[in-house]
């Protein structure tokens, strides 16, 4: 009774934090049918700021960063992506209403990671004065590729062997190649293109190149006088812009099956904890710091808003995005933000903080 006292007080002191109840506030105003909006590019300014700040705060830590202790989280952030996928795939799989591809797809946005949220998670963590390693935001590039490669190689994998049952009888295939070998060479041509594709998308473009100008570069003043002080403010917008846009998305998950609403509400939670058990690991073999198991969890539980749907609609076009966005946007966005207190709780019970 206690612990779920805890958590109870946790949470109900989470949501009256600025970043929490931006989001919620934004939910409200889409359900009462408000006519206020942020125009798109707007949107798409802070979304590229709050990423360029992330990526230079990471990369001017990766500077001083022992190299051990930077990769066995990236390891463990990679690994956390393709286990997401691999579970999401067979879970979704044995939901009535769900097909193949669009379990592959809504998996995929699943395993991938949702930036909003990690700058949500990093900002909540600064209020409550939690440490956490500056390198971080290096971390999300390694989830992100690692989920949507895995779910994307899958899917064409899957649609080249329907495709080789329906082979006509002079040996061709209405899909991709009848062959073990050409099959090979289309997959592995296909996972070229997906890390092109993804690495020039525009979130992981801004995370890269302000990771690349904090490694390489000394940007220390104009982080500290423009990005860091702008940041909260930016992102208390966009909270409010997220939760509009997630209650919008609901209305979408009414044209697929209700199994995807299940996996919406529950799934963020399961894959949190595979992120915090694997963030464990690297906290028992690095020193890994209590707040970077946090936000490994958060990473984990969130699902791509950004560079995950354009790389489905391109890589897996027979997927329908209803199913996938509206349970990642619609569900999946709001739950694990709203779960980033759980994570902490969690945190401070097993670790200390």
């Amino acid at each position: 009774m206690q612990i779920m006292m805890d958590i109870g007080t946790t949470v109900l002191d989470q949501l009256q934090k600025p970043t929490l109840s931006f989001l919620l506030g934004g939910m409200m105003l889409a359900a009462l049918g408000s006519k206020f909006e942020v125009p798109q590019p707007v949107y798409k300014f802070i979304v590229i700021l709050l990423l360029l700040k992330v990526g230079l705060g990471a990369g001017m830590s990766v500077r001083d960063a022992d190299l051990l202790s930077l990769v066995i989280p990236a390891l463990a952030a990679a690994l956390t992506g393709i286990a997401i996928v691999a579970l999401g795939t067979r879970a979704l799989a044995r939901l009535n209403g769900v097909s193949k591809i669009d379990g592959m797809a809504t998996a995929g946005l699943f395993g991938a990671v949702s930036a909003s949220t990690l700058a949500a998670a990093m900002a909540m963590l600064d209020a409550d004065g939690i440490a956490f390693e500056g390198f971080i935001g290096a971390l999300y590039p390694f989830m992100d590729i690692a989920a949507l490669v895995t779910a994307v190689v899958l899917g064409r994998m899957s649609a080249q062997h329907t495709a080789s049952q329906n082979a006509t009888s002079d040996g061709t295939v209405t899909m991709g190649g009848g062959t073990g070998g050409a099959a090979f060479h289309v997959n592995r041509e296909l996972v070229r293109g997906i890390l092109v594709d993804t690495l020039r998308s525009p979130a992981i473009s801004a995370l890269l190149l302000g990771l690349a100008l904090g490694v390489l570069a000394k940007p220390d003043v104009v982080y500290q006088s423009f990005y860091e002080p702008l940041f909260k403010g930016l992102l208390s917008i966009l909270m409010l812009i997220m939760g509009m846009e997630a209650w919008s998305r609901l209305s979408e998950l009414r044209k697929v099956a209700h199994a995807y609403v299940l996996y919406g509400l529950t799934a963020p939670l399961v894959h949190g904890l595979i992120g915090f058990g694997l963030g464990l690991i690297a906290h028992h073999l690095t020193g890994f710091s209590a707040g970077g198991v946090v936000l490994l969890a958060v990473m984990a539980a969130s699902s791509s808003d950004i560079s995950g749907p354009p790389t489905m609609r391109a890589a897996l076009p027979e997927a329908n995005p209803s199913a996938y966005v509206g349970a990642s946007t619609g569900l999946g966005t709001p739950v694990a933000i709203l779960s980033i207190p759980l994570w902490v709780w969690l945190a401070n019970l097993v670790i200390g903080i």
